[in-house]
């Protein structure tokens, strides 16, 4: 049930782009395929299973900066990519630049087998496919928690508190572990805390900004105290610096995407203690609340408009074939997301965005305007991380940002 509520709740570096012509699974295409987007395994599957048809070129963008070029990446025509993979974020910002294309007609020609929970639908246009569920929630080293006599925080009060005695024991200085990065990470840790303290973005029915408020001040003063337990250079930190410090044995609790968990500690060269230990529990609350400081996600791929319907079709084709269901029967393969694709199976790793469901997170807002607040509180929030200004003003700063750019889009007069 709640994947199904999931999925239909409403400067530019490249690095090096890979490109194959192999053997397929029965998949053959007649035109080019190319795709960007996020570097993480899963999604790194579905590249690799789209670029395994024959017939023409498949390559794949797969990076960190995906959201920074798919945009100016599809705004050509014809169009440098072909699909982006992206989340409920930021597809918005791919329909708002009108640069994907509706995906009725190939989901009729080429769909088949496609669960209705994969099919997202926006203004009564399936716009993309889902082929995954994620959220952040607690990952810990349970051996470190015994050794301070704690049980696995359910709040960040008790992770706090957790962190305190696992410094105070001499065990790691810095036992949090945060994707604070100054950017897109740092705005979604706000976002997580500030729904955690009953936050709303907006206020309701319209584009006016609500984040400089009470539960705002809240989450910012609750990010700064973790923070006071976080490597020092947390803000250049995002999810692969934050796991290499979980995998290095230098962090026992942090917030983790479901997506990067299920693979934490199967890199090589992780000490087997830190193996022993790894830990997945749902996401915490904050601030006596009962709605869990996280959001809800899903991925999925889209396809370009300004490409030919040749272009299209392949493009379709491909990536089915990089989300076949065939795919669940690799043990690896399933342990690396909450997998949408008929015939996926739980494992443990997925314990924690299954909990994230059934405790009532918010799913990410899919609002036209999300997308321009989320880059204001990531341009604005790390001088208060930094100490060099109140909350209040960092608020203020970002409200004004926001409005700025508002107002040159066409949401605020």
């Amino acid at each position: 049930m709640f994947l199904r509520t999931l999925t239909t709740a409403g400067a530019v570096t490249l690095l090096a782009s890979t490109a194959v012509l192999a053997e397929g699974h029965g998949c053959t295409i007649g035109a080019r395929v190319s795709i960007v987007g996020n570097e993480f395994p899963a999604i790194q599957t579905v590249g690799a299973g789209a670029q395994e048809c024959t017939g023409a070129e498949v390559s794949t963008n797969l990076t960190a900066d995906h959201q920074e070029i798919n945009v100016p990446g599809m705004q050509g025509n014809p169009a440098e990519y072909t699909s982006a993979i992206i989340a409920n974020s930021s597809i918005v910002a791919l329909m708002n630049a009108d640069v994907i294309r509706p995906l009725g007609d190939l989901v009729e020609a080429n769909g088949e087998g496609l669960n209705r929970n994969q099919l997202i639908t926006i203004g009564g246009e399936v716009m993309a496919v889902a082929f995954m569920a994620n959220a952040q929630h607690l990952v810990y080293r349970a051996d470190v928690l015994e050794q301070v006599g704690l049980e696995p925080p359910t709040t960040y009060e008790e992770m706090l508190a957790a962190a305190e005695a696992i410094r105070a024991a001499g065990i790691m200085e810095y036992p949090v572990g945060g994707a604070y990065a100054a950017g897109w990470n740092l705005a979604q840790e706000f976002n997580n805390m500030f729904l955690g303290f009953g936050g709303q973005h907006f206020e309701p029915g319209s584009a006016a900004p609500n984040v400089n408020s009470e539960a705002g001040v809240q989450a910012l003063n609750m990010m700064l105290a973790l923070s006071e337990y976080m490597n020092p250079d947390f803000l250049t930190h995002d999810s692969n610096a934050t796991n290499a410090e979980f995998r290095a044995g230098n962090v026992a609790l942090m917030n983790m995407w479901g997506s990067r968990a299920a693979t934490l500690v199967t890199a090589d060269g992780v000490p087997q203690e830190v193996v022993d230990g790894f830990a997945i529990a749902g996401p915490m609350t904050v601030g006596g609340g009962d709605i869990p400081a996280s959001t809800l996600w899903w991925d999925g791929w889209t396809v370009a408009r300004n490409i030919s319907d040749e272009e299209a079709e392949a493009t379709f084709v491909a990536m089915m074939n990089g989300i076949r269901p065939a795919l669940m029967e690799d043990e690896e393969v399933r342990t690396q997301a909450v997998w949408l694709i008929p015939g996926y199976e739980p494992t443990e790793a997925a314990v924690g965005v299954f909990a994230a469901a059934e405790m009532g997170t918010v799913p990410y807002p899919m609002l036209p305007y999300m997308g321009l607040m989320h880059t204001a509180l990531g341009a604005e929030l790390s001088d208060f991380m930094q100490g060099n200004e109140s909350a209040e003003q960092a608020l203020a700063d970002v409200e004004a940002a926001y409005i700025a750019a508002a107002q040159e889009q066409g949401y605020r007069q």
